[in-house]
């Protein structure tokens, strides 16, 4: 169907059939007009006829009118007349109510989809309900242009699908986008509030460590002081020491509830447990090592050689008295 209508520019502003809103314009004597989003003097190629539902005077004299968005239109030639309102060849794109399978399973996935969002964004249960009461699948597709979430070009991409079922599959999509963005801000939340929690109960707990240290008499302090006196007992090389006590004086400025203070510890356990100053009775002569393996290797030639004879002396033995060797050796 095919019409001429006054042409009102909506500066980066999306009306979807189905809303209603109330603009500060004169519509004349107009009963339906084509609102087309305009962004920096650029207009769409689809726009919402609305039919103006009422006229009313603003304080000052001004005049506006109530809207009511009714189906898509296609804007064609268009023709500015002499007061500078703007009227435009529009073919009107009423939706069809689609029945193939696709589209209904579309629909169904969208719903489930768009109830989950609601579910994270907390909802009351009135959007859930508004949502319940669209029927048709081209309006349901709609729904999504109420979403502050969607993008200027967003609304724009979607009041320009006219095709119910590629409508509803682009709505579809943008929501999925928006689904998955909620799960990640949901976990992130979760994992900071999480982290929270966890520091906040370590803190309780290395409180309660600290009282049950100073009750003990083995505070920060007492702790540092053992391990100087232990570092002191430990004779170790310059070098060694030099580093033993710059690490003593970092665990002693970050105290013991630090997290970094137990690899410090452990560290200087092991340069305190190196025997330092401490040398076993073993002999370390390279040149008495050298004779005891060459007198090793002389025994064990010796030992060799004394084993081959015997066994060649027992062998002849056997030989001279077995009968049958001494007639073989008589013929």
């Amino acid at each position: 169907m095919s019409s001429r209508l006054l042409l009102i520019p909506l500066d980066d502003v999306v009306a979807f059939p189905g809303m209603s809103l109330t603009l500060a314009v004169d519509a004349g004597e107009e009963e339906r007009v084509l609102l087309v989003p305009r962004h920096e003097n650029e207009f769409a190629n689809v726009g919402t006829v609305a039919e103006v539902a009422d006229r009313v005077r603003l304080p000052g004299g001004a005049r506006a009118v109530a809207l009511q968005g009714l189906h898509r239109g296609v804007a064609g030639a268009a023709q500015t007349m002499p007061d500078g309102r703007l009227f435009v060849e529009v073919d009107e794109r009423p939706d069809p109510v689609p029945v193939d399978g696709r589209t209904r399973n579309l629909e169904r996935e969208y719903r489930a989809t768009v109830e989950e969002i609601l579910e994270l964004r907390g909802d009351d249960g009135r959007i859930s309900s508004f949502l319940r009461s669209i029927t048709e699948p081209g309006a349901l597709a709609d729904t999504s242009g109420y979403s502050p979430d969607l993008s200027y070009e967003n609304k724009v991409e979607l009041l320009q699908t006219v095709d119910v079922t590629e409508r509803l599959e682009l709505a579809l999509r943008f929501q999925r986008e928006r689904l998955a963005e909620l799960q990640v801000r949901k976990r992130i939340r979760e994992d900071v509030e999480s982290g929270a929690e966890k520091q906040q109960r370590e803190y309780f707990l290395r409180k309660q460590m600290e009282s049950i240290r100073k009750e003990l008499g083995e505070d920060d302090a007492s702790v540092v002081e053992e391990y100087r006196t232990k570092i002191e007992e430990a004779g170790m090389p310059e070098a060694v020491r030099e580093q033993a006590d710059k690490e003593l004086g970092r665990l002693e400025r970050m105290g013991e509830q630090s997290a970094e203070s137990t690899v410090i510890r452990t560290y200087l356990d092991w340069l305190i447990a190196v025997p330092w100053s401490k040398r076993s009775d073993e002999r370390l002569d390279p040149e008495h090592a050298r004779e005891v393996l060459d007198a090793t290797t002389r025994a064990s030639r010796t030992s060799r050689t004394g084993s081959s004879s015997t066994s060649r002396s027992r062998s002849c033995a056997r030989s001279a008295a077995s009968p049958r060797t001494s007639a073989r050796a008589r013929s």
